[in-house]
């Protein structure tokens, strides 16, 4: 079931993130989220989670993607799947939520940025209608390299 993201979600939030940041660069962020911190960010913007028999296994979220007010209608995502949940559609399935939600808050385009070694998730994204509108090489720096970011979008 895709439900909204409460503050008590927050935990498990954290253990599927940090396993991304820990583990791959499919984020080139290296500091890892505390639940505290996501807790208020589930009160400040919109957060869907995947949650089965009550185990949350995937989230996805959105801010504007940059600031002022020219951007206003346009959001950057950030989802992920626990790796006990992958395979079995909730990304997919928090996806069409966010852009369901998202439509509906006004929002008219989104933007997945997804580093140049995460084919899956630029696979991902192209299934689900987003295409690629740039890259940035070597603007990222983890696990002592550089790493291309592909910038893809969708107009809702």
């Amino acid at each position: 079931m895709i439900r909204r993201g409460r503050p008590e979600d927050a935990d498990a939030i954290a253990e599927i993130w940090n396993a991304v940041i820990r583990d791959t660069t499919h984020t080139f962020g290296t500091v890892e989220k505390t639940p505290g911190e996501l807790a208020a960010q589930i009160g400040a913007q919109p957060w869907f989670v995947a949650d089965t028999a009550g185990a949350v296994l995937g989230f996805v979220t959105w801010a504007q993607f940059r600031g002022g007010t020219g951007y206003v209608h346009t959001v950057e995502h950030s989802v992920h799947v626990a790796e006990a949940g992958r395979g079995r559609g909730i990304g997919r399935a928090l996806m069409a939520q966010a852009e369901v939600a998202a439509r509906a808050g006004g929002i008219h385009a989104m933007i997945a940025g997804v580093a140049g070694e995460n084919t899956g998730g630029a696979a991902f994204h192209a299934a689900l209608g987003f295409r690629e509108v740039g890259r940035l090489p070597q603007v990222g720096w983890k696990f002592g390299r550089w790493h291309d970011l592909v910038l893809m979008q969708k107009l809702l």
